[in-house]
C-alpha cells in the first residue's frame, strides 16, 4: 500500500514547481507541447541524434526532468498519488503520450530498452494513471491534428 503524502512530499512537489520555472527549461516545455510532434521513432531519433541543436538540448531536458521525478516516486522518496495529480505531472502524460505510439521501436532505435521506462512505471502504477493515460492519449491526438506543422 503506498505511504500517506506528507508534508516532505508537498515540499518536494514544490522544489520539482521550482525547476519547471526557470527560463531555459520553460523554453524546452513549451517546445515540447507547442511544437514537437513526432509522428514516428525517426522523427524523434532525428532531434535526438542532433546533438548539439537547441531542440535536442529541450528534448533531453524536459523528458529527463520528468524521468527524474517520476524515479523518486519509484524509489518511494514522492508519494504516487500526489504526483500523478494532473496539478503536478499533467505535463508528464503530455510528453509520454506523444511517443507511446511508437515507443517500443524508439527504444529499439535508440538501443535503450528502458527509454521512458520510470514515467511508464508510474504511469501504470495505479488506476488512476493508466486511466488518465488513455484520456492523454485521446487529447494528445487531437492536439496533434490541431497543432502539428502542416496540419493547419
Amino acid at each position: 500500500m503506498p505511504k500517506k503524502a506528507t508534508a516532505g512530499d508537498a515540499q518536494l512537489i514544490m522544489q520539482l514547481y521550482d525547476l519547471r520555472r526557470e527560463a531555459e527549461m520553460r523554453k524546452a516545455r513549451n517546445w515540447w507541447v507547442s511544437s514537437f510532434w513526432p509522428n514516428s521513432a525517426d522523427d524523434f531519433m532525428k532531434v535526438a541524434f542532433t546533438m548539439g541543436s537547441q531542440e535536442n538540448n529541450w528534448l533531453r531536458q524536459v523528458s529527463g526532468y520528468w524521468s527524474m521525478a517520476a524515479s523518486f516516486v519509484l524509489q518511494g522518496a514522492l508519494n504516487v498519488d500526489l504526483f500523478l495529480q494532473p496539478s503536478v505531472s499533467g505535463e508528464m502524460f503530455i510528453v509520454y503520450a506523444k511517443v507511446h505510439p511508437f515507443l517500443k521501436e524508439l527504444r529499439e532505435k535508440a538501443g535503450d530498452p528502458h527509454m521512458f521506462s520510470a514515467i511508464e512505471k508510474v504511469i501504470n502504477s495505479t488506476k488512476f494513471g493508466r486511466e488518465r493515460l488513455k484520456f492523454m492519449l485521446k487529447r494528445v491526438e487531437t492536439m496533434r491534428e490541431r497543432m502539428a506543422p502542416g496540419k493547419n
